[in-house]
């Protein structure tokens, strides 16, 4: 289906104006967030997130960009505000940039408030400036250590050198950066401090993150988990951190270090979930639409899209799920639970 068909097809009516339509759940959340996970496969192999050895997606099970871009368009005409790009690592899909370029004309007409994407930095030394020129303004770049040889070790198949080059590309474009790092208790707990002052030095923001019990892996998430709680008290007892209302959309809670001026967010699953606001939902590059990142219901987009030209069914497909989103999710680590709480991989749904 062409561009200018399914755009105005997603409209249905007669004056080719989009509804106003909101998404509120059960529990009166407006949902005006969309995570896309782009593809489920990746150039790294994050100890925390996947197994060395994974089984991705046939090709052929992948929506088309096409067909993400028409999903897309709807969840816009029905509120969503913000879109997130995610994998996997999203910039190593086929002819991502042309599907980019195509979002991009929603930020264009005042649709979408805001077009961003998490990634590894791998990509961006020839992608970053191609991504500022079509209406991305600012990306999270996943890293949790300047050490190259623990860098290697935590992502298996990266090169430290090849994301701190996409970095600067991405600086040199414009483009607004924040750093998500993963708290990984006795591999880069004492380097945060390090971390932080780096990114903060470079303008950046940064976010440390409790890992989730997602997907089977081959280390021992209880080894691997470091509450969030006992990390900021570490950081209290050398830096000043004052809490701010500072919002980018997603559930960071920030702080304002007063040694950097910098700001620090904390995304805690574990400890303090953020379920109570949550705006999101997650679209999978199977046309699998995610109510919960941490809930197993999920609802197909994929039949209802690819049996009408008309976007009636798909868009009654979503309202459904929408009215089953759960209120919150139920994440547990500790050595009776050491089993994850879901079975998919974080790449499956992209965070």
């Amino acid at each position: 289906m062409s561009l200018e068909l399914f755009e105005s097809v997603v409209t249905d009516e007669p004056s080719g104006r989009r509804s106003a339509a909101s998404m509120i759940d059960p529990f009166g959340r407006a949902i005006s967030y969309l995570r896309v996970s782009v593809t489920d496969r990746c150039d790294f192999r994050c100890t925390y997130c996947m197994s060395e050895n994974m089984t991705f997606l046939p090709r052929k099970d992948l929506l088309t960009l096409e067909e993400l871009d028409r999903l897309c368009t709807v969840f816009i005409a029905k509120g969503v505000r913000r879109l997130r790009l995610t994998g996997g690592e999203p910039l190593v899909r086929k002819n991502i940039m042309h599907f980019i370029k195509g979002i991009s004309r929603h930020i264009a007409s005042g649709d979408l408030d805001e077009l961003t994407l998490t990634t590894n930095g791998s990509q961006l030394p020839r992608m970053a400036a191609e991504l500022a020129a079509n209406g991305v303004r600012r990306i999270n770049i996943s890293l949790d250590t300047l050490n190259a040889d623990k860098f290697r070790k935590i992502t298996r198949w990266g090169n430290l050198d090849r994301v701190m080059a996409g970095i600067e590309a991405a600086r040199n474009a414009g483009l607004k950066i924040k750093i998500n790092t993963v708290a990984l208790k006795n591999f880069n707990d004492a380097e945060i401090p390090e971390l932080m002052r780096w990114a903060h030095g470079l303008g950046m923001d940064m976010t440390v993150i409790e890992t989730m019990p997602m997907g089977e892996i081959d280390a021992d998430r209880t080894d691997q988990y470091l509450p969030l709680s006992q990390l900021r008290a570490t950081l209290m007892e050398q830096f000043s951190l004052r809490d701010i209302p500072y919002k980018t959309g997603g559930p960071a809670r920030y702080v304002e270090v007063g040694e950097t001026g910098g700001r620090l967010g904390f995304i805690t699953p574990m400890t303090h979930n953020f379920c109570e606001s949550c705006n999101r939902v997650r679209l999978t590059c199977t046309g699998t639409l995610y109510m919960c990142l941490g809930q197993n219901d999920a609802a197909d987009l994929r039949e209802p899209l690819r049996a009408s030209e008309s976007n009636a069914r798909v868009s009654q497909a979503i309202d459904d799920a929408i009215s089953r989103k759960p209120k919150g999710h139920d994440f547990i680590i500790d050595r009776d639970n050491n089993r994850p709480a879901v079975a998919r991989h974080m790449s499956v749904t992209g965070g």
